[in-house]
């Protein structure tokens, strides 16, 4: 094994110190990729539903509007900033520095949001966007840095890392969104700021091995950025090319105004409209695919970490020292939910209503009866304390008090176990978003295959195709809803509609994200990519406003025209869109001069 100091260029050389056949500086951008996704999108499954929960449960018992208000605002400066993060990067900090500042803002960010006071959420908040701007637009640059000089693994290295991205995603979303939901909100908060804490002391520790890459902010000299002078017929050609990313960028927010309902209104269907409790053999069957989902993804990941850790441990020891702790956590946090989910038993109890008369000739009020899941093991007859997360007065969702905490709680109500029950689960409502990472996983090689074969439409027709897609994924939520009534706050919908939802959207995804990226950087002249970028984040950031400004629309609507009418507007609008994008695709693949 090499042991000499590696640069850019000599770390992607063929040797021992390779990690599956890549330059081990791109898994340690994997690892610090994959931890601050899993923080962003831990937090953000769970932002929602934080904001709309009743105050007995923990949450801010905001209104529908009121929540998916203040995600518009915080999911579209997220795609401002890095416009801003990228400009300050070359100017002034260079890669790894901004990378590093973006991490340590995003680690106060998330603690400050576990605090549980107001103005800390608030902070955390305006922190959180304020680090994506510096880390967001400079790990990637790092990563295409990285293979300047080996321009034909470039695409490989790009698969792999946007696999990291993934990786993080669909374990924040599973961790952090059931922690949350079934311990506590700032537990879930908390969790996201502890991996975000441990990406930044791997990156910190094991930047080494990237030599002066990334060190310093770019030093152009002064022909760098700028175009020969073009001729007529060049300048036209541009002028086309520029045009088409334009188009591409605004049909870009119709999809992502659709996509980003996810953490919104998506949310609040899986929360309030879907039957999520699930008994006997459908629960022993959502267990173990379940323990599938979270163990097997997790194996794949450890996998790449021992191979790196192999090739490395003599040269970044201490980074590597902190990528194991931080899987000993996930590890252990894995089993923990597993043996958690395995032991949960549902009963039956009798509880005593808060307003019960105290006057006995006035006769006693009736227990309710209700239903309980927990891992906490009782017996038929035993006396114990809950309290109504709902504040439904013990005819909403209960939760077992242990008696120290009892005290603690003004509203606790006395109940006696009537019934075991047996096996039951309820699926957390946050859990339906790692579908979207799940099949991006298992699809991306599927759609990458076929877009080598002679079936490989153009850019347009590629993003057309997508909108629709995605449009046929929310009419599948739409015939779900048309038995709701007007005006309905829940209802018990399958499970099985989210699935198909989550399932064509991602197909979507895979036709209209990697498509644009790749395009914006063939279309763009050298001196405007940057530029471009901006417009194409921009336009990402209008759409994730629009998609939470229009998602709390959700009660308004499902008022006066039902909530089926609601996704069928996010049916229309991405399906329009694209088969508009389609009809037009001739003329815009002329408009493209050859590329694509």
């Amino acid at each position: 094994m090499s042991t000499h100091s590696v640069g850019a260029d000599d770390a992607g050389s063929p040797g021992d110190d390779t990690v599956f056949g890549h330059k081990p500086g791109l898994f340690l951008l994997f690892f610090t990729e994959m931890w601050e996704r899993f923080s962003y999108y831990g937090m953000r499954a769970l932002l929602v539903l934080f904001l709309v929960s009743d105050m007995a449960a923990g949450g801010w018992g905001w209104t529908r509007q009121e929540a998916l208000g203040l995600y518009a605002w915080y999911t579209g400066l997220v795609y401002v900033t890095p416009v801003l993060g990228g400009m300050i990067a070359d100017a002034f900090l260079g890669y790894r520095r901004a990378v590093l500042l973006g991490a340590l803002l995003m680690t106060l960010g998330h603690a400050s949001m576990a605090l549980e006071s107001r103005t800390a959420f608030y902070a955390g908040l305006a922190l959180l966007i304020a680090g994506n701007g510096f880390f967001k637009p400079n790990i990637s640059s790092i990563v295409g840095h990285l293979y300047k000089d080996h321009p034909a693994k470039k695409d490989s290295a790009y698969t792999i890392f946007y696999m990291g991205i993934n990786a993080g995603a669909f374990l924040g979303m599973l961790f952090c969104g059931y922690i949350g939901e079934k311990v506590s909100w700032s537990y879930g908060f908390g969790l996201a700021g502890i991996f975000m804490f441990l990406g930044m002391l791997m990156f910190q520790f094991g930047q080494g091995i990237f030599g002066d890459l990334g060190l310093a902010p770019e030093r152009r000299d002064g022909t760098a950025g700028r175009d020969v002078a073009e001729s007529a017929d060049e300048a036209a050609v541009v002028k086309d090319r520029l045009i088409v990313i334009g188009i591409l960028s605004f049909a870009s927010i119709f999809f992502w105004m659709a996509f980003e309902q996810a953490g919104g209104s998506m949310n609040i269907f899986a929360k309030d409209y879907t039957s999520r409790v699930l008994t006997g053999s459908a629960a022993t069957t959502f267990f173990w695919i379940d323990a599938l989902l979270t163990l097997i993804p997790l194996g794949i990941v450890t996998w790449v970490l021992v191979n790196l850790v192999r090739a490395t441990h003599d040269r970044i020891a201490l980074s590597n020292a902190f990528i194991v702790l931080s899987f000993v956590i996930i590890w252990g946090a894995a089993i923990w939910r597993l043996n958690r989910e395995f032991n949960m038993q549902s009963y039956d109890l009798a509880v005593t209503p808060l307003a019960a008369p105290a006057d006995v000739g006035a006769g006693a009020a009736e227990p309710i009866v209700a239903t309980i899941l927990t891992e906490t093991p009782l017996r038929e007859g035993e006396e114990v304390f809950v309290v109504d997360l709902e504040g439904k007065g013990g005819a909403g969702k209960l939760r077992i008090l242990a008696p120290a905490q009892a005290a603690n709680f003004a509203s606790k109500q006395a109940a006696v176990v009537k019934r075991v029950r047996g096996n039951e689960i309820e699926v957390t409502a946050s859990w339906f978003q790692i579908l979207n990472s799940f099949f991006i996983i298992a699809l991306a090689p599927l759609i990458g295959r076929i877009w080598e074969t002679r079936f490989n439409p153009s850019a347009p027709v590629k993003f057309g195709f997508g909108l629709i897609l995605l449009g046929v994924g929310f009419a599948a939520l739409a015939l779900a809803s048309m038995g709701v009534p007007k005006g309905a706050k829940t209802a018990n919908l399958s499970m099985s509609w989210l699935v198909i939802a989550y399932l064509f959207h991602t197909l979507g995804e895979l036709f209209v994200s990697p498509v644009g990226l790749s395009y914006v950087s063939k279309l763009a002249p050298a001196r405007l990519v940057g530029l471009m970028f901006g417009i194409w984040f921009f336009a990402s950031a209008v759409a994730n406003y629009a998609a939470g400004i229009t998602g709390g629309m959700i009660d308004a609507i499902s008022e006066k025209y039902g909530l089926s009418v609601f996704f069928l507007i996010y049916t229309a609008i991405p399906v329009v869109a694209g088969l508009v994008l389609i009809a037009l695709s001739k003329g815009i693949r002329r408009m493209m001069h050859g590329i694509g």
